[in-house]
This record gives structure tokens, sequence and C-alpha cells, in this order.
């Protein structure tokens, strides 16, 4: 533009709008400018998007922060940027890392482009969204040719995207002199780190040493992902120079990384004059022996290596040889080939014979995977001081159809064909306004040219990547993320981690777990293709959770709520420290210690964040814990005792509801057999109220409101039963009766009898019971009077006038009577007269005694067994009357001769069977019978006999 010295107007140098790729994240790197360059300055974005749902878009410097606008389609919004946001002059903001640039995102895609101005001179920086971001670039500037105006530079702004980002810049000229007052000399290579939202900003002033030129090519690369913003802020690039000497224009836009680049280009003529020495191209080379070609030419016009460049129209030193083709109808384009991978910047004027209405657009490589739709392009020929005039250029594959807001263009206006491929076309559109969508059935991208008697500038809408890239629909993490490709190609297959994903075959796909995603689309006869991947992440999941701390420190184990990886101690990191206590990190273990303020309770609240052990797709959590600072319930340990159970007297029937433990009121308690139970929660007694248990010890819990508590023991007592250690059985005579006496020192007594006193009297036989009281307990005790054992007179032996009576059971010693009046300790009786008799027998316990009547018979010493009817026979006859009468008859060497019983009336007559006497001699008898009372006494009667024989 030609500076008008004599009047003060507000000019718009040639501004170049190359529009925004459509994603959910853009990037803008500052730039610097010289302070007489910066005068009245204006910059806001331009935001617009094919959503018809509306969705806020925030905006973001240094990580702050700066607003949020809300946009759908047809609905395009502006927002006003703080020129030291994005641009500065300040020595000391140069060469050192600052917090400036933009950074914007949104749940939806969107485009969104950075419109700045100053007196006569403006320009536009067009955000790529991530195709914009990579780790290696080449820097772009204009080839300067006026050089006597002092403040024309070049610069170039990398924000970083990510922390810890190193970046080397190299291969720039020796000959530079930077504005710090480096040189390329002294400084062939810089090297800075960056945090993410951080950036750095190169300059030189273009009239010194080889400025002018020398940083065109320049490389820069970085570990992590940037973002560059290149040009010149001004700059002046007519030829030949004497064109150029008096005017200037700012020439800025952002770069693209080298993976994002193609070999086919295709430009169409901007609105300066054919012969200005103005519209032209700019080709950088990133790899050594690139050959370019132009228009289809077979001859390069250029073999480049890396990091060199040409402009295309410019002729031996410094003409102009101008390399655009009338297509017909004063339509120019241009067609660049090149045999490697290269950047091509269209240089443009926005008016007629103008050479002062500058500026530049990197121009996107033509292939067959640009969308098929661009929409949509808002405020289209609106810079923030107005609108302009504006027409819209369109490059599609040959034999599409077209289509704006629409509606075809008139053939007027297209196709046209390009010299050098049969492939692609191009359209030129007039007088383009407001909000606009372009349509094809094939490959297509779109940009506009516009100015006036004061601007020009121009832009492209897409093709920012030789492949599709894929971008979040919305979302930024899972849950929540949408990934999409362009909807215009015609298959689609996802893959996760390189293994195809059943069913997701359409341009959009919802992932559910984090990895690297691809996909891959075909389109017409191009050969499929496999996205670049894309890397999901889990969101940082937040939760909030609620937690007590009773009796001091709480020990806080950071744990996640639903992924699978291992917490790693040294990512865990707090937030939000808490108000009321203290909370210290173990970098071992990663457990968090917190303890209260000295004496406080109620609430605190400690933010927590900490991440999992995937180095590559880790997971994190950021936790809100609600904390209750409680104190912990009053407890004093008591006792329980209570009376035996009859059935098993080693355990009693206890209520624990009894235990006083705590005088706390609106608490819970819980019982429970141990501590490890009490404190686990374990084993609870769930019939605290009838609880049988022997001696021992039970655990309450006592639990507040906030449930914080202590635990109490009860010991537990069982109170066994006391008898009466007096209180025994006794025998009496069965007649006889007694006292039963349960003896002092109980409380209260309850016989069977009814009786209530110590003991009661008159007592026969039986068996009775006694409720002995010590205490509240009860000990029934029974007791029994037992009949005492007669003695029984088991037999008596009779000898002549002796008789000794034997005697079993009944209790010793026995006394002995044959009167029942004169008693005697001896069981002998002798001198007693033939006949019948009583003997009495008692025992110790003096009962009536028993009687056994027996008869002592009269005692035959001599038979003579001669018939002669005087003792002839030792008869027993009247002894018939007894049980059991026998009598036997031995000789004098024990031998048994002789019985005699019922069968031979009892008697013998001296004979052996009864038939052969016995020799004259002395024999033994023994009579023996029971006598007929009720304890069939026996009695036995022994003797001699003599018998004489006259034989």
């Amino acid at each position: 533009m030609k500076k008008i010295l004599s009047v003060i107007v507000l000019l718009f140098a040639a501004i170049n709008m190359l529009f925004a790729q459509r994603d959910t994240e853009h990037w803008f790197a500052p730039m610097a400018a010289n302070t007489s360059a910066l005068s009245n300055p204006k910059q806001a974005l331009y935001f617009s998007t094919d959503s018809v749902t509306p969705f806020p878009v925030e905006i973001y410097s240094n990580n702050v922060l700066l607003g949020t606008v809300t946009i759908s389609k047809g609905n395009p919004q502006s927002y006003i940027v703080n020129t030291n946001t994005m641009i500065t002059s300040n020595s000391s903001e140069k060469f050192t890392p600052i917090g400036k640039g933009i950074y914007t995102k949104g749940e939806k895609p969107y485009y969104v482009t950075f419109r700045f101005s100053v007196t006569s001179h403006g320009e536009i920086l067009t955000s790529k969204g991530k195709a914009g971001i990579g780790k290696k670039f080449y820097a772009a500037a204009t080839p300067m040719t006026g050089q006597t105006i002092t403040y024309l530079n070049f610069t170039a702004g990398i924000l970083a995207t990510e922390d810890n980002t190193t970046v080397t810049v190299s291969g720039y000229d020796s000959g530079l002199q930077f504005s710090n007052g480096t040189t390329g000399i002294t400084n062939p290579t810089m090297t800075f780190t960056l945090n993410k939202g951080q950036a750095y900003i190169i300059e030189g002033l273009q009239n010194f040493g080889t400025n002018a030129k020398g940083f065109i090519g320049a490389k820069i690369e970085a570990d992590k992902p940037v973002s560059v913003t290149n040009g010149n802020f001004n700059g002046q690039f007519a030829l030949p120079a004497s064109k150029g000497s008096a005017g200037s224009d700012i020439v800025m836009d952002q770069s693209v990384p080298v993976d994002r680049l193609g070999n086919e280009f295709v430009l169409v003529k901007g609105n300066g004059g054919i012969t200005d020495g103005v519209e032209d191209a700019l080709v950088i080379a990133t790899e050594t022996n690139t050959e370019v070609y132009v228009n289809g030419g077979t001859t390069p016009i250029a073999t480049l290596n890396e990091g060199d460049w040409i402009r295309v129209s410019e002729g031996p030193n410094g003409t102009f040889n101008n390399q655009y083709i009338n297509q017909g109808n004063n339509h120019y384009n241009m067609h660049i080939k090149t045999t490697k991978n290269a950047y091509v910047y269209q240089l443009l004027a926005g008016i007629n014979n103008n050479t002062a209405t500058e500026g530049y657009n990197y121009i996107p490589p033509l292939n067959c995977f640009l969308p098929r739709k661009i929409d949509e392009i808002g405020m289209i020929n609106m810079l923030p001081e107005g609108g302009q005039n504006v027409k819209l250029n369109i490059l599609t594959e040959t034999g599409a159809t077209v289509t704006v807001n629409n509606l075809p263009p008139p053939a007027a206006q297209g196709p046209f064909p390009v010299t050098g491929t049969s492939s692609w076309v191009s359209y030129s559109v007039p007088a383009v306004t407001g909000n606009v969508t372009v349509t094809s059935t094939k490959a297509v991208t779109a940009g506009i040219a516009g100015g006036s008697g004061t601007l020009g500038y121009g832009g492209y809408f897409a093709g920012f990547s030789s492949i599709p890239v894929i971008a979040k629909q919305s979302g930024n993490c899972i849950p929540g993320l949408v990934l999409e490709v362009d909807d215009s190609f015609d298959t689609y297959q996802w893959f996760k981690e390189g293994v195809a994903i059943p069913g997701a075959t359409t341009h959009s796909y919802t992932p559910t777990q984090s990895g690297n995603y691809t996909v891959r689309i075909t389109i017409g006869s191009c050969p499929p293709e496999t996205t670049p991947v894309y890397k999901v992440y889990t969101c940082l999941t937040k939760t909030t959770k609620t937690d007590t701390v009773c009796d001091g420190v709480k020990q806080i184990i950071p744990t996640f709520s639903n992924s699978t990886q291992i917490v790693v101690p040294g990512s865990v990191t707090i937030v939000t420290p808490p108000a009321h206590g203290n909370a210290v990190i173990d970098p071992v273990t990663g457990v968090i210690s917190y303890a209260p303020g000295y004496n406080y309770t109620g609430p605190d609240t400690i933010v927590y964040q900490f991440c999992g052990n995937n180095p590559d797709f880790t997971d994190c959590e950021e936790v809100t814990l609600n904390l209750t600072v409680s104190e912990s319930p009053t407890i004093n340990n008591t006792a329980l005792r209570e009376c035996f159970i009859e059935s098993n007297p080693s355990t009693g029937l206890f209520n624990l509801e009894e235990a006083f433990v705590t005088a706390d009121t609106n608490v819970v308690k819980k019982y429970y057999p141990s501590p490890a139970d009490a404190h686990a929660g374990t084993n609870e007694i769930l019939n605290p109220t009838n609880y049988i248990a022997p001696n021992g010890v039970v655990y309450i819990k006592v639990i507040n409101a906030n449930g914080c508590y202590r635990i109490a023991e009860v010991t537990l007592t069982v109170m066994p039963p006391v008898k009466s250690d007096i209180l025994v059985d006794k025998i009496v005579c069965m007649e006889g009766k007694t006292t039963l006496d349960a003896g002092p020192g109980f409380k209260g007594y309850e016989w069977s009898t009814g009786a209530t006193t110590q003991s009661i009297q008159n007592v026969g036989v039986g068996t009775y019971w006694v409720r002995l009281r010590t205490g509240d307990c009860y000990t029934v005790q029974t007791v029994k009077v037992y009949p005492s054992e007669q003695p029984v007179i088991s037999n008596i032996d009779i000898s002549n006038n002796t008789i000794t009576v034997n005697v079993i059971g009944g209790t010793a010693p026995y006394k002995y009577s044959i009167d029942n009046i004169n008693w005697q300790d001896s069981n002998v009786f002798t001198n007693l007269a033939r006949g019948n008799i009583s003997v009495y027998v008692k025992d110790d316990y003096n009962c009536t005694p028993i009687k056994v009547d027996i008869t002592i018979p009269n005692l035959i010493n001599v038979i003579t067994p001669n018939d002669d009817g005087v003792n002839d026979v030792v008869d027993y006859s009247l002894l018939a009357t007894k049980n059991n009468l026998v009598l036997n008859i031995f000789d004098r060497y024990g031998t048994k001769i002789y019985q005699a019983d019922k069968s031979n009336g009892y008697k013998w007559d001296g004979t052996i069977d009864g038939n052969k006497r016995v020799p004259t001699g002395n024999y033994w008898y023994e009579v023996g019978w029971t006598e007929p009372n009720g304890k069939n006494t026996a009695i036995k009667y022994t003797g001699w006999i003599l018998v004489k024989n006259r034989e």
C-alpha cells in the first residue's frame, strides 16, 4: 500500500485470511512487532461451526480462562482480544518463555481465526486445529525487498501445548542479527524449554545483516507438540524491489508441521495485477534434492536442499516472471508439483496496481482425501472494521458437482482447467458475504481473495493435512468423548491398537476405553488411507467422598473408584489443603495423613489427586474428601453379674443392654464377642437382651452420629449355685422322723413342704428340696431322707444249747436279744432250753428290732439201732413243719453216708442207704432248715451221735 502522508486515513493492508481447520481445539502462537508499527491496534477471534446444537467455546491464555462464547450453525461469534495477549513490542518479552498466546477448546468442532490490525496494516491468523501442532516445522517469512523501511521485521512464535517441552531452532543464516543483540554466528542454534501455555518469540529487524531472507527455511524442532506463527510484522516483497520501496504490510500465518505436508498444489490468483510483481508463490523444501515443477513443466525450475527456498516468479537479478496462467474470463491459476513434500505459501495483493497491500497464506496440498464439504465459514467478508469485497475460490476434482450455499455456480464462474493436471479444476465466485457452505461430490478446498482500495487478503478453509485426521466431535476424554473424521468418505473402519473394532464403520465413534485409535477410510479411486494415531484418554475422574476423623490422625489411602490401574505413590498431590488441619503425603506409600487442628471439631475438606501406573494412558482421579472432625464417644468399662442357668450352671442369661458404658446420648451400641469383631463389625451379637454366656468379656461398640466409635469392655460373671454345706441326706428308721437344716447365711428359704424357715422338723423318709436365695439368685438343693437298711439274720447256727446268730445288712454294731429286753453285743447265746425261742437283732440306728422265731431241737447223742423200740433211730420228724428240712449223716472222715428228708420221714436208723448198718462208732450229723418267717432265716443244727450196733 502506498502511504499518503497528507491525509490521515485508516488503511488495512493486504490481509491473508486462511480459515481454520474444523476441530475442537485450536492454538495461536504470539508474534513480535516494533513499537512504531503498533499504532491503534485492534484484534478479535472469530468463531463458526456446522453444529446446529449450540455449545460453548472456552478461550485461554497462559492457562487462564479469558472468556467463553456460545456458537452454532448460522450463529458465528467474535471475541475481542487484548493486544498484549498476542502481540508484543517489549524487548523483555522476546527470546524468553512468556505467558502469551491463545488456546481455545469446545465440545464440538469449529473454525476460529485471529484477525488483527494497526493503522494502515492488518492480517489474519488461521488456526489449523490439531493439524497445526507438531514437532517439526520450517519457518516461513516473506523475501523482503523494501529494506529502506526501518520497522520491517521477521518473527516466529512457538507456543507449547504440554509441560516440559524442549525446542531447538537451527538452520538459519549466519548473517542474521536478532533483536536481542545476538547473531547467527554467536548463536547458531537456540534451545529453550516451555511449559504448557508458554510461548517463545524470535525476532530480527529487516534492515540489519541478512534479515530480509535469512530466517526463511529455519528448522524448528520440539520434543512435544507446539504451534508456530511465522511471517513479518511488517514485510514487503514486490518485484522488482523498486516497486515496493514505499509501502509495507503485516504478512503472517500459522504454519503446519512437516508430517501434514504434500507435494502438489494449485493457486488461484488474488486481486493484484498480473504484472505488479506481488502475486506469486514461495516454496520451502524440507528434504534435500527436492525438485520444483510449475504448470506441468518437464524441467524443474529449481532443485532445493533441506531448508532452501525459491520464489517461483522471481527472475534473474530480481526481475518478475509471472507464472499464473489465464484459463479464461481472467481466471488465473498456477500448478506447482514437487518431488518431495514441501511448504507452499501464496504471496498476494489486495488490489490491482498496488504493491503495498500484501499478504501470504499457507497453501494446503491437493489430495483425494480433502473433505467434500466446508460448513460453515462464518462472517466470510468481515474484518473487525467492517465488510469487504470478497471472491470465493474453489478447488475440486474434475467432474465434481459443486454448490455454494446449496446453489450451483454459473458457468462463468467455473470450472476452469488447471495447466499441469487434468484431475483438478478451479472456480471463482464473486461478491460472497455472510456465512458460506461449500459442497462437492469430490474432494474440495476453498479460499477467498478480498480487497478494496486500501487492503487485500485471502485464505483457504480446509486441507491442512495430507490425509484426514481424527478430530473430537464432542468431549475431551472418556466418558463423553466422540471422535470423528469428515463425513464425505465412502467407507470407514475404526481401529484400537491396530485391531478393527466390530461395527465401528461410520465417520464417528464413541470410544469406551483409552488407547491408540485410528480409522481407515476409502473414497473413489483413492487407495485406502489410515489416519494418524489419536490418543484417547480417560477423563480426570472427579469424585466426592465423605469420611469422619475420630481420635486424631486420619490415614487417607488414595484408591481409584473405577480404574484397575495401581496408584503411583509419587503421583499423589494435594490440590486444596484442609482449612482446619494439616495433611502430609508419605512419598513412599502415597498415603495422606490428616490431623485436625487442636481441639477442632466440625467440617473440613481436602482435595487430592492421584494417577495410575499405565505410562501411556494414565488414569487420574481427583477426590474431594469432605471430612467431619468429631470427638469419639466417652466410655467406661463395666461388669454384669447374672445367676447361673439351672440347666447349664456354667452359663448365665445376660441382658447386655443393661451394661452402662456411656453417658453420651445419640449413640448406637453394638455388641461383639471380641475386640477384632468389634472393629471389623463382624459376628455381631444380635440378641443382646438374651445373651447366654459363661464367665468372660463382651465388647460394646459405642458409635456416635458422626460414625466415631470406641469399644467398651463388659466383664461377665456367672454367679454359681450356692448350696448349703450342712444340708445332707439323712438315714432314719422307716418309721422315724428327722430335722433338715439348710444352715444360716441365705437370704431366703423355700422348702418343698412350703416352709420358709431355715430348717424343717419331723421329716420322715422321702425326697425334699429347698430353694435357697443368695442375693437375687436361687439355688434349688435336693435332700433325701432314706430309711435305714434293716439288718437281716442270715442264719443261726445251733450247737447243743448254744446258738450263734449271723446278721447281714443294716449298720453295725448290732445288738442281740432273746427277750427284746435284755440286749447284748455278742451274737452267741448259751445254755438255752430246748424248744421254741425268739431271737431279736437291731443295728446301730436302734430301730424296731427284727425278730426270728427258731426251734432248738432235742439233742440225741446215742442210738442203738437193734429194733427194740428204744433209741433205735434219730428222729427229727417233729421239725417237718420247717422249710427245707434236711438231716445229713457224716462219718468221721466227713463223708456223707445218709440223708434224711421228707421221703424217709426225717429219720436215720443207723444204716447206709437204709440197708447196711454202720459200724459202732461216732458219727456227725447236721440238721438244716429255713424258718418260715419273712426273712427265711437259715438254721443249722449240728452235733455228734454214737451208734452202737450189736454186730
